[in-house]
């Protein structure tokens, strides 16, 4: 599924005709202006999947938030911004289809930001869970110890308890008593889950490098997943990544965002993949010892 037809950025002659009216200004940033003036961006056409690819410092980052505001797609974290951001997006351009406001609603920008946020509330999450583990297991050995008389209804309550814990191992005690544990998972395990669950049905999603906290294998999985999210479950994706991984992902169109000036190519062309194979070809002979 298509959403995101085409997105134009400002050319280098609209960038220098707002920067020549305003330059008397005393603001020290400009951005997003200067970001990609002298890049002869082209315009983009978007495929089911389509990822921006390039070196730190070339823009994939902005690109995705400047979309992400053209399109009122809602960032669950800050971002950078600055004074002139919305006369930037004002120059932008974008065509898209069928992207209705139920669609919009599904639509999200996910950043290394989004997936930090959630790997610590998981953290929190858990340790909040093992301290009422310690204190249940504290009452339960102090249930096992004391002897309790019932002297009013108001003490049925402790009596339940009181039984229970005469009855019952620490470990069966603790788990009937609190709450389902969250289920702990390495960063990685964690960061693949928060992917799953954010990426729904039938909407378009930005992921900005969403290779961060995930091994080889996890990448892999990741991979996998957004290929048939694209495939069967109607979403379109725009991602940013140095993951031959994603970069591998079968019909994915990809920007290489180093060109000059940037352009479509395959992603055995890519610079950052042929120095991954080039480090392999120059330590081949490990790999027979």
């Amino acid at each position: 599924m298509v959403y995101l037809e085409r997105f134009a950025l400002p050319t280098q002659g609209q960038e220098d005709a707002f920067l020549g009216e305003i330059k008397r200004t005393c603001y020290d940033s400009r951005y997003p202006f200067n970001v990609f003036r002298y890049r002869r961006m082209p315009e983009l056409e978007f495929a089911p999947i389509t990822i921006l690819c390039g070196g730190n410092g070339s823009g994939k980052s902005t690109l995705l938030n400047v979309m992400a505001e053209k399109l009122s797609i809602p960032h669950g974290t800050a971002y950078n911004r600055s004074h002139f951001f919305e006369d930037y997006l004002r120059l932008c351009r974008a065509e898209t289809c069928r992207f209705d406001p139920e669609v919009r609603r599904r639509s999200r920008i996910i950043t290394s930001d989004d997936v930090f946020d959630y790997l610590l509330n998981i953290r929190a999450l858990n340790e909040g869970l093992s301290a009422k583990r310690q204190e249940l297991l504290q009452e339960y050995s102090e249930m096992r110890r004391s002897s309790f008389q019932m002297k009013s209804l108001a003490d049925y309550e402790e009596l339940k308890k009181h039984l229970e814990a005469t009855r019952r191992s620490g470990s069966q005690y603790v788990r009937r008593n609190m709450m389902d544990e969250a289920e702990e998972r390495s960063n990685g395990e964690s960061a693949l889950q928060f992917f799953t669950q954010s990426i729904g049905e039938g909407g378009l999603y930005l992921l900005d490098e969403p290779e961060n906290s995930l091994s080889a294998s996890r990448q892999m999985e990741l991979a996998e997943f957004l290929a048939q999210s694209a495939r069967f479950f109607g979403c379109q994706l725009v991602i940013s990544t140095h993951s031959p991984f994603l970069l591998a992902i079968p019909e994915a169109k990809i920007y290489d965002l180093d060109g000059k000036p940037p352009r479509a190519r395959r992603w055995t062309e890519l610079e950052n993949v042929r120095l991954y194979r080039d480090f392999f070809r120059r330590h081949e002979d490990a790999f027979r010892e």
